[in-house]
Formats: structure tokens, C-alpha cells, sequence
């Protein structure tokens, strides 16, 4: 498979079956910034600590899923051909199982916190904020053109879970959270 196809330098890109639309349209804006957050979730996999293994293995199978989120987006309004979401509510249910589980060995959050740390840590929060980019982009999308509601559930647990699973890279290695403090008046 080549890389370059010069089907895109005039500004258009196809949806999955084939329809071309313009590379800023609400639907390619929403599965480029999913693509863009999977990008963070690489970046902090590629720095976690190798004693993190049940960690890794939720990323990796996150970033696994949201090819299958982008995939969803992919596929333009009434035409499906035939195939079924491969985004699941058993896959948001699992984040949220996800976030139990890191949340369980961290101490309870009373406060915000400010996102950084490790490297680790501050890619993940990263990848938090270009997930609620994304659950955005989804939302404006959704305003004019139908998608499968259960996409905007998933990125929405998404953020969550990156949220807590920055927090459990920065514990991983004996840092703790940044309380934010407010300047008073």
C-alpha cells in the first residue's frame, strides 16, 4: 500500500464507501482529533514505566478502539452498508470498569489538580483534552448530521479514564498530584 495518493491535494478526502468531502468537514475534523488524542496515547506509552503492565494493556486496547471510534466516524450519515457500530456500550462500560480499577490505589481527589508530572502523566492529560476536543467536535457534528450516540459516550468516559489513568502514571513513579492554588483576593 503506498502512503501518498494524491487524492487529497485539493482539499477533499473520502469517507469510508468512497464519498469525498472537503478535509474540514465536521465529520473529518471529528475522527482526525480522535486520531490526534490516540497520537498522545502513544506518546505515553512510549515512556511508561515497564512496571506498569495492567496500565499499558487498557491503553493499548483503548487505542485499539478508537481506530474503531474513528472507523464509526468514518462512515457518512444513512450509509452503513450493512455493518454494525464497532463502538459498543460494553466498551464504555469497560473504561468505566477501567476507572474504578485505577481509582481503587489512588488517593480521593478533593481538589482540581493541575495536569503534568511525568512525562508519562503529562502526555496522558493531553490526550484527555484533545478527547474532550473531540467529544466537542462530535457534538457540533451531531447538531447537523446523525451519528451513533454511544460515540459521544465513549469519548466522554474516555477523558475520564485518561484523567484518572495520568493520575496512576504519576503515582507509578512517586509523584503527587499538583493541587491547584487559588489566589485570593
Amino acid at each position: 500500500m503506498k502512503i501518498y495518493t494524491r487524492t487529497g491535494d485539493a482539499g477533499q478526502t473520502s469517507l469510508r464507501w468512497g464519498e469525498r468531502v472537503s478535509k474540514d468537514a465536521l465529520r473529518v475534523e471529528a475522527y482526525g482529533t480522535v486520531d490526534e488524542a490516540n497520537a498522545f496515547i502513544g506518546s505515553a506509552l512510549a515512556v511508561l514505566p515497564h512496571s506498569a503492565p495492567d496500565l499499558t494493556a487498557m491503553l493499548t486496547r483503548i487505542q485499539r478502539e478508537m481506530f474503531d471510534v474513528g472507523a464509526d466516524l468514518a462512515v457518512p450519515p444513512n450509509k452503513d452498508k450493512g455493518e454494525q457500530p464497532k463502538v459498543t456500550a460494553e466498551m464504555v462500560t469497560a473504561l468505566e470498569q477501567n476507572i474504578d480499577q485505577l481509582e481503587a490505589g489512588l488517593d480521593p481527589l478533593r481538589t482540581f489538580i493541575l495536569p503534568g508530572g511525568t512525562p508519562a502523566a503529562a502526555a496522558l492529560h493531553t490526550a484527555r483534552t484533545v478527547a474532550r476536543r473531540a467529544e466537542r467536535r462530535l457534538v457540533t457534528l451531531m447538531a447537523t448530521e446523525p451519528a451513533d450516540e454511544v460515540l459521544l459516550q465513549y469519548l466522554n468516559r474516555l477523558s475520564d479514564f485518561l484523567f484518572v489513568a495520568a493520575r496512576a502514571a504519576n503515582r507509578l513513579e512517586g509523584r503527587d498530584d499538583i493541587k491547584v492554588e487559588w489566589k485570593k483576593s
